[in-house]
């Protein structure tokens, strides 16, 4: 993937916070990488390199810079959007999956050979698999390292290190330092036993009421719960369960997370990014969408509206079925009744609140200089834990679903087929592979497949021309009403039909 040098360059004399993520700036007479925004003088020209990726800049040689951490910028919106195999790639190292399944692993979920995945990284990205996923090893060490308690050793496996050699010689390399001595550096940060606080940052604007709005009028019982500005959710991670507690402020999201395992910790971060939409780029967006007159008195009222997609694929699954022709209150009658029988079964094992973490000290990862802040208050999640498993909800009785025989046989059937396999409906399947999966399952039709798509594998160009909601905001706004009429006219949004989409649900 190519950049242009005077559109980067001119990003970093302005110190401009957009494109902190899109690319990283180094410098060959400091030796460092910085984001575009960092603070510090603005480099001449002919001293600076610039590249994709934070894996590409320490594979040149380069290491991280200590003022502007470039390791903390948001994610590219760029591999947040693409569906095809580096984007997919991108989330599937997101999410941990080459440190507990490894380059073969990667490789086999995504259909290649690891000598083509290798060729089309490196093209795109300037890095492998292994150093993509090294760097994130590196940032989610130096984490746990200035923050904790752990001991050195216990980091170097939870960051997912194969040895503690190979920990301590990456950190000298990323950060020019030893672990020993970004641990005496670290700030003290209040924060309850067991806890860990972060700041995920995201790019501005962000419509924190869209977001919370949406979120808090489908929470359910157990699972997840709005409290004010802060909302709480459980969740199933790979090596065990959490709790987290989100509270969007300016230019951060102050995230609590109370984890069974911290080898858990990158995924866990990935997925509160993912159900967020941290990593969208809101101008690119709302430019687009914008630009419809229909549109545009919305988008300058309402600017940095994002689609709240999911951490749980099958989760969002029964919550489409369930919804299909009901209204969100009896959809979260229905939902909460199954969420409790599958506890009161024992299929989703106990709930967070009777574990600890193994780390001891609350603390902060920080993109930029500043206080953390207050953190939302971990307590109140303990009795919260993730929705219950594909397995679990296949076993249940009738008599836990209270709907239609003919809807019961769907969500059976989508359990079975993400139970055993035949279907991915996490954010780094194939999408298109996705909806026409769900497409073969009875009871799921469009409306169903391209919800699920929208929030559950990030698909942001999708479009409901025949959604009720969306049809009532469309007639509010001026807009073509029927179905047909509706879809040609939702062209012009294209890519970003999602949040054109979310804006109409608003109008209604």
């Amino acid at each position: 993937m190519e950049l242009d040098f005077e559109r980067c360059y001119r990003a970093v004399d302005s110190r401009d916070q957009r494109f902190d993520g899109c690319f990283y700036t180094a410098v060959r007479t400091t030796g460092i990488y910085c984001r575009p925004s960092c603070p510090a003088v603005t480099p001449k020209r002919e001293n600076v390199t610039f590249y994709v990726s934070a894996a590409a800049a320490q594979r040149g040689g380069f290491r991280a810079c200590r003022r502007c951490r470039p390791d903390a910028a948001p994610g590219s919106p760029e591999w947040d959007a693409r569906a095809d195999t580096v984007g997919r790639a991108m989330r599937l190292i997101g999410d941990g999956v080459v440190d507990r399944e490894g380059v073969s692993g990667l490789a086999s979920r995504l259909g290649y050979t690891e000598r083509h995945l290798n060729r089309m990284l490196t093209a795109e990205l300037g890095a492998g698999p292994l150093a993509l996923a090294r760097a994130q090893r590196a940032q989610t060490a130096r984490i746990l390292v200035e923050t904790t308690d752990l001991g050195l050793a216990e980091i170097a496996f939870a960051a997912g290190f194969g040895s503690v050699r190979q920990f301590n010689d990456t950190m000298l390399e990323v950060y020019a330092q030893a672990p020993g001595r970004l641990r005496e550096t670290r700030r003290a940060v209040q924060g309850e036993a067991g806890t860990i606080n972060l700041r995920l940052a995201y790019r501005a604007p962000l419509h924190v009421a869209s977001l919370l709005g949406f979120l808090g009028a489908r929470t359910l019982p157990g699972v997840d719960e709005l409290d004010g500005d802060t909302y709480r959710r459980g969740l199933v991670l790979p090596h065990g369960s959490a709790t987290v507690a989100l509270r969007p402020a300016d230019r951060w999201v102050f995230a609590t997370l109370r984890l069974s395992d911290v080898r858990d910790l990158a995924p866990a971060v990935a997925r509160c990014r993912r159900l967020l939409d941290l990593d969208a780029d809101p101008d690119a967006i709302d430019g687009t969408v914008g630009a419809d007159p229909a549109l545009a008195a919305a988008v300058r009222a309402e600017p940095g509206v994002r689609v709240p997609r999911a951490v749980d694929g099958f989760e969002m699954a029964v919550r489409a079925v369930v919804g299909q022709q009901v209204s969100v209150s009896g959809a979260r009658t229905t939902l909460g009744r199954i969420v409790r029988a599958a506890r009161e079964a024992g299929a989703s094992g106990e709930l967070l609140g009777s574990e600890e973490s193994r780390g001891s000290e609350g603390f902060e990862s920080s993109a930029d200089l500043g206080p953390a802040g207050p953190a939302p208050a971990p307590a109140a999640t303990n009795h919260l834990a993730g929705f219950p498993t594909a397995e679990s909800v296949a076993d249940l009785p009738d008599s836990a679903f209270g709907m239609p025989a003919t809807r019961r046989d769907t969500i059976r059937a989508l359990a079975a087929a993400v139970a055993d396999g035949k279907l991915d409906l996490d954010p780094t399947a194939d999408r298109a592979e996705t909806t026409a999966r769900l497409l073969e399952l009875p009871g799921i039709g469009p409306w169903t497949a391209g919800y699920v798509a929208m929030r559950a594998t990030g698909d942001p160009d999708v479009f409901l021309p025949t959604d009720l909601a969306a049809r009532r905001g469309a007639a509010a706004l001026g807009l073509p009403a029927t179905a047909k009429a509706l879809a040609e006219h939702a062209e012009r949004w294209r890519p970003w039909r999602s949040y054109a989409l979310v804006r109409l649900w608003r109008a209604a």
